[in-house]
C-alpha cells in the first residue's frame, strides 16, 4: 500500500512539474528575447540563450517613453485600491459573518450576487456617473470604483466563518466592543485570508487595462498597461524592447506573490471556500 502511495505521490509530482515547466516557458521566451538584438528575437529554431546580450534593451525603455511616470501611476493606484479593499472587505465580511442584524443573509447573497454581472452590462452607466461628477481623466475615478469588492467580502467571509463563535463571546464577557473584538482578536486569526485577498487585489489592479483605457485620456496619468500598449502602438516593430517593458512591469507582482507566498497557500489550504 506505501509503495502504491509513493508511486502514484511521484507521478502527480512528476505530472506538476511538467505542467510548470510548460508555463513558465512563455516567461523564458520574453527573458531571452529581451537579451537579443530585434532581428535575432524570432530566429527559427529558437536560440534560448542569446549569442551576444543586449543589456541596453533594458536602459532604452525608459527613454522611448515616461515609463517611470506609468510604472509610479499604477503603484499609487494599486497600492491604494488594496489598501481599500482590505479594509473594506474585512470589515463588511465581519458584519456579515459574526454580527446578527435583520436580513443579512438575504443582504449577502445579494451583495455577493452582483459577481456574475458582467462590467459590461453597467460599464456606459457607470461611465456617465464619473463623467457627471466630473471625475473623467482623474485617478479618483478609479480609485472610488474599486474601493469595494464583492469577491473581497465572500472570500474573507470564509475565514471568518471558520472561527469559533465562542472567542467572541468570551471576549465579550471581557468587556471588548465589536470593533474590539474585530481588531484584536479577528484580524490576527485571518492573517491568511487577507494575504490572498492582497495578492488578488493586487494583480488585478496593477493588469487593469480597460478601466484606466475608459477613464484616463492623459499621458502623464497613465498606468503602466496604457504604457506598454502606448510603447507597442509606436514601436510595433521593436520587439525586443517591447519584451525588455513587459518584464519590468512584471517585477512588483512576482515580488508581491514571493512575499505573501507562505499565507497564500496557507489561506487556500484553510480558507474552505466552501459554506
Amino acid at each position: 500500500m506505501k509503495t502504491k502511495q509513493i508511486i502514484s505521490k511521484g507521478l502527480i509530482y512528476v505530472l506538476l512539474i511538467i505542467i510548470s515547466m510548460i508555463a513558465v516557458i512563455p516567461f523564458l521566451w520574453m527573458l531571452s528575447a529581451s537579451l537579443k538584438l530585434n532581428k535575432d528575437v524570432f530566429t527559427y529554431p529558437i536560440q534560448w540563450i542569446p549569442q551576444q546580450f543586449v543589456w541596453s534593451n533594458y536602459v532604452t525603455i525608459w527613454k522611448k517613453i515616461p515609463l517611470l511616470t506609468f510604472i509610479l501611476n499604477t503603484w499609487k493606484l494599486t497600492v491604494i485600491v488594496t489598501a481599500l479593499q482590505l479594509i473594506t472587505s474585512c470589515l463588511a465580511a465581519y458584519a456579515f459573518a459574526k454580527i446578527e442584524f435583520k436580513g443579512r443573509d438575504f443582504l449577502f447573497i445579494f451583495y455577493v450576487s452582483t459577481i456574475a454581472v458582467p462590467w459590461q452590462v453597467y460599464m456606459i452607466p457607470q461611465y456617465l456617473m464619473v463623467q457627471k461628477f466630473g471625475l473623467v481623466d482623474t485617478h479618483l475615478s478609479l480609485i472610488i470604483l474599486q474601493a469595494f469588492s464583492a469577491f473581497g467580502v465572500f472570500l474573507m467571509r470564509q475565514f471568518y466563518i471558520n472561527i469559533p463563535r465562542e472567542l467572541s463571546e468570551s471576549a465579550k464577557v471581557d468587556g471588548l466592543g465589536e470593533f474590539g473584538i474585530f481588531s484584536r482578536i479577528m484580524l490576527p486569526l485571518v492573517k491568511p485570508g487577507m494575504a490572498t485577498l492582497v495578492i488578488f487585489t493586487f494583480v488585478t489592479i496593477w493588469n487593469d487595462f480597460m478601466g484606466p483605457l475608459i477613464y484616463i485620456n492623459s499621458t502623464g496619468k497613465k498606468t503602466i498597461q496604457l504604457g506598454l500598449r502606448l510603447f507597442i502602438t509606436q514601436f510595433s516593430a521593436d520587439y525586443s524592447s517591447i519584451m525588455a517593458a513587459a518584464l519590468v512591469t512584471l517585477i512588483p507582482v512576482i515580488i508581491v506573490f514571493l512575499s505573501l507566498q507562505k499565507y497564500f497557500v496557507e489561506g487556500v489550504a484553510t480558507s474552505g471556500i466552501k459554506g
